[in-house]
């Protein structure tokens, strides 16, 4: 993976062992990336190099190495700050969670767009884009809603799909391994002076590897680009569905669910200085607490979203300084048998500045105004500062708020185990940080990141004891303290280690002795180290550990591997995960997958990247 984490170092037993194994890869024949320039795309409002950032990010490339990684998700776990508390394989459910925050308040886009759920969070992984047509995943750590709005508390991942080469291109990639499992894949593509397209589909189903937990996952896709006197157009429609076994995911019951999603989106730039973006999402959601009795219980919610923005940049006099400001209008509604019908509007907008041309650093601030509908509103600032230091030493910091709306499963759902709370407030926090980035060379980078989160009206389920059901409330006093470590090292072309640790310590005094369902899951270790080597002849090898130690449970290792031929037409693979075959749960009473292979091969018709 040609990516990088920014955030000294700490150094996994056999560390070494691994790094001298890797300087033993054939040297490729093109250049090896600088660290400090790959591209930032996310928390700041034009992209930056990683030189310039004044915030912690992670740039996750895709499509380098995207056939030793199952998924998107799987290159998410390559961050030690990111947590992916996940219920079903394939992308079926899982949620993410950044520097300790719930999973409620990590903001998912997709080029550039909102796709977080109304409904609830749990669908904010929903993508309806197949990961053999994403270019990267950016990941933001912090509050970010100055920038994006709400639901950015802890931090932001952005999905960017794939811009094709000149020609055209078919890739067909087929697969099958453990419990069942099956994969398949197609992108075509075509690439012109003006215009380009890509159509894009995938599905993967297992029969799972304890009853009741198959799945099916699908996914289709159409990017539009062109070229015009007006500017750049895109169009991007998208679709899922998605039906999977739910066997202990809400509770000891082997229940069944189905989700569907459409995605349609248009940006467009309307002159060198002007963009506008609108876009559709529609989420339909089937559930059902018995999979073979559909009459005991069941729930059907269809959710719709719309979101339009005009933002515009003017550069400054100033070398290097640009203002950005736009108008933003977001609405949503559910059409539920549960949670009722229900809709809302919300408003806003934003101005920032942003210096990069200054010898000495970068220099950044922004504010937005969010506006509700019945008058409330929020407002959320951010600044970010950056330092140069003489042996390349770059210190940074950086303080922002971020925000986030109830969820409609927040305040109206209800049932025997679990009450929402109609009176449920907007939850909000202060993030603080700071660190240091040493580029030792183009090929070597340490980062350090300490941070500070003070949480307002923190969401979660709480209860007395197991004899009464789950209610959703407001906590109070909630603050989270940690710091992020990593090493980047690319010793020769073809060839990347890395090395990442994040802690996280927060006080459970904020519960008064109550018992919580979700916030207090985080890990308070997460590490990985990761390795990947490219040989001159086409192999491309992967091998990654990672320790996770979560808040009052017990440490627990998974090791994933994989092996591909990636030059030629026909490209085969292997990929084997938890090679560990550890017994653990991101989820309390979810069971994860034990060890399981897939094995396939990629065949390339047309015009080679």
């Amino acid at each position: 993976m040609v990516g990088r984490v920014k955030s000294a170092a700490w150094v996994l037993p056999g560390l070494m062992v691994v790094a001298g194994s890797a300087q033993q890869v054939s040297q490729q024949p093109q250049a090896v990336p600088t660290v400090q320039t790959t591209v930032v795309v996310v928390g700041a409002p034009d992209p930056l190099t990683e030189g310039q950032s004044a915030r912690s990010t992670a740039t996750l490339d895709v499509q380098p190495t995207k056939l030793v990684y199952g998924d998107a998700q799987d290159l998410l776990r390559s961050d030690a700050s990111v947590d992916l508390e996940e219920r079903g394989g394939a992308g079926v459910q899982t949620d993410v969670t950044i520097r300790g925050g719930s999973f409620e308040q990590t903001l998912v886009l997709l080029n550039g767009f909102r796709i977080n759920d109304a409904e609830t969070s749990h669908f904010n992984l929903d993508l309806p884009v197949v990961a053999d047509a994403l270019q990267s995943v950016n990941v933001l750590h912090g509050a970010g809603s100055a920038l994006y709005g709400s639901d950015a508390v802890s931090g932001v991942v952005d999905f960017v799909t794939a811009a094709p080469v000149e020609g055209y291109s078919l890739k067909l990639r087929a697969g099958g391994g453990s419990y069942g499992e099956q994969e398949q894949a197609a992108v075509a593509s075509w690439g012109g002076k003006n215009a380009s397209e890509v159509i894009a589909g995938g599905r993967e189903f297992s029969d799972g590897f304890i009853a009741d937990r198959d799945y099916r996952s699908e996914e289709a896709s159409s990017e539009t680009r062109a070229k015009s006197w007006l500017g750049d157009s895109d169009v991007l429609l998208a679709a899922s569905d998605r039906s999977f076994g739910a066997n202990q995911f809400y509770g000891d019951y082997e229940s069944y669910e189905r989700t569907k999603g459409w995605f349609a989106a248009l940006s467009q730039q309307v002159n060198a200085k002007t963009q506008a973006m609108l876009a559709y999402r529609r989420h339909t959601d089937e559930y059902v607490l018995l999979r073979d009795d559909p009459s005991v219980y069941e729930n059907n919610h269809i959710d719709t979203s719309w979101q339009g923005a005009v933002r515009r940049k003017e550069t400054l006099p100033l070398h290097g300084a640009a203002v950005f400001y736009g108008l933003e209008e977001n609405a949503d509604e559910i059409d539920s048998n549960s949670l009722g019908d229900h809709g809302r509007n919300r408003g806003a907008g934003y101005a920032g500045f942003e210096w990069t041309g200054a010898k000495w650093g970068t220099l950044s601030a922004g504010a937005r105004e969010e506006i509700f509908d019945g008058g409330t509103n929020v407002f959320t600032p951010d600044v970010a500062a950056s330092v140069r230091l003489p042996r390349q030493v770059k210190l940074r910091a950086s303080v922002g708020r971020g925000f986030r709306q109830p969820t409609y499963t927040d305040k109206y759902y209800n049932d025997p185990t679990t009450k929402g709370n109609a009176d449920l407030k907007p939850e909000s926090a202060w993030n603080f940080d700071g660190g240091a980035d040493w580029y030792a060379s183009e090929k070597l980078a340490l980062s350090f990141t300490a941070f500070h989160t003070a949480e307002t009206n923190t969401i979660d389920y709480v209860r007395a004891n197991a004899l009464q059901s789950w209610q959703a409330e407001n906590l109070t006093g909630l603050h989270l303290t940690g710091t992020e470590s990593s090493v980047d090292w690319r010793p020769l072309a073809g060839q990347e280690f890395r090395v990442g640790l994040t802690t996280v310590v927060g006080g459970k005094g904020t519960l008064n002795g109550l018992q919580d369902e979700y916030v207090f899951n985080y890990p308070v270790q997460n590490a990985s180290a990761e390795w990947i080597g490219r040989f001159r002849n086409g192999l491309l090898l992967r091998q990654r550990i990672r320790v996770v130690n979560r808040i009052d449970r017990s440490v627990y290792p998974v090791w994933d591997a994989s092996a591909a031929w990636d030059k030629g037409r026909v490209k085969p693979y292997v990929r084997a995960t938890n090679l560990s075959n550890t017994d653990y749960q991101e989820i309390l009473g979810v069971q994860n997958q034990t060890r399981a292979v897939v094995a396939g091969v990629e065949v390339v018709v047309g015009r080679q990247e």
